[in-house]
């Protein structure tokens, strides 16, 4: 990544911490330590890639006024978070660290690590609401943008990733079956925050472009993700390495090998590259697409 895109990374995900606080500056006397268990993992550390990926696609798509829609990207970094929550607890791939911390249910009781995730999920579309209530956007996009994220979520989504996923534990799964899994587990909200942004811009005949952008890029994320596992060390990634291997987990890597993913990851990361010639002014996100196939957390 160039240092002009570099600096403009740097720059969103300062904002987007910063937002990302605000939404749990109150912490009510009887009921504050929810709001503690958000505030540690929402302020843990992490990509920020959704909410950039938000913000990039309603710039492209000639959005004006960043700021006004700044919290709507960062409701799903609300989702993501809470999806890490509830993937490290016992009952699902009880991972005892995440991001280079003790997971939420180590660092607070699992009844407040479950709770905490509950609230981020509601909180999410709580601030969508709101900003339609505040006029900064319209009804019509509340709505839009409720339906695209929920489905991002929901059993045709991320939460029906996590069903499949634990289905295939210990189980030979075909590429094709794989390749669902993922799409729904990582890619449906990496496809929502793109959406998302189209939307938020008004210029709904892109939607399908940043559709097919993120459908190549969540593919591509998650097998390096794979590698990773098998690659990087605690130090790089915040959390154990071989967690996949251990828990028999079905991955790229398992299923395709390490070279073959390898080239897969860099075949994708050419087609989404592809689809964003759709969009103006791509050139910070063509930057941050490539710099992804090569990162090492």
């Amino acid at each position: 990544m160039n240092d002009a895109a570099k600096q403009l990374l740097d720059k969103y995900v300062k904002t987007v911490d910063e937002c990302l606080l605000s939404f749990t500056a109150d912490k009510p006397e009887l009921q504050g330590v929810v709001c503690e268990a958000m505030e540690y993992s929402l302020m843990a550390g992490g990509k920020r890639l959704r909410p950039v990926l938000c913000l990039e696609f309603y710039r492209m798509c000639g959005g004006k006024d960043m700021d006004s829609i700044l919290d709507i990207a960062c409701s799903i970094e609300l989702i993501h978070t809470f999806s890490l929550i509830h993937d490290d607890l016992p009952c699902m791939d009880n991972d005892d660290y995440r991001r280079g911390k003790p997971s939420c249910h180590k660092a607070f009781p699992e009844s407040i690590a479950l709770l905490a995730g509950d609230a981020l999920n509601t909180l999410a579309f709580e601030v969508i609401s709101n900003a339609a209530l505040d006029g900064r956007i319209s009804a019509d996009k509340a709505v839009m943008l409720i339906s695209v994220l929920s489905k991002g979520v929901g059993v045709n989504g991320m939460i029906g990733g996590q069903v499949i996923d634990l289905a295939c534990e210990g189980k030979d799964v075909d590429i094709e079956t794989l390749n669902v899994l993922q799409s729904y587990k990582t890619g449906a909200l990496i496809e929502a925050a793109c959406v998302m942004g189209v939307i938020l811009a008004g210029k709904f005949e892109l939607i399908p472009k940043a559709a097919e952008y993120a459908s190549a890029l969540g593919r591509a994320f998650q097998i390096v993700d794979d590698l990773l596992d098998v690659t990087g060390t605690f130090e790089e990634l915040g959390k154990p390495i071989g967690s996949d291997s251990e828990q028999h987990k079905c991955t790229y890597v398992s299923v395709l090998g390490e070279n073959r993913s390898r080239q897969i990851a860099s075949q994708l990361t050419m087609q989404a590259l592809g689809h964003l010639t759709a969009f103006e002014d791509n050139g910070f996100l063509s930057e941050l697409t490539d710099d992804l196939l090569s990162r090492r957390n």
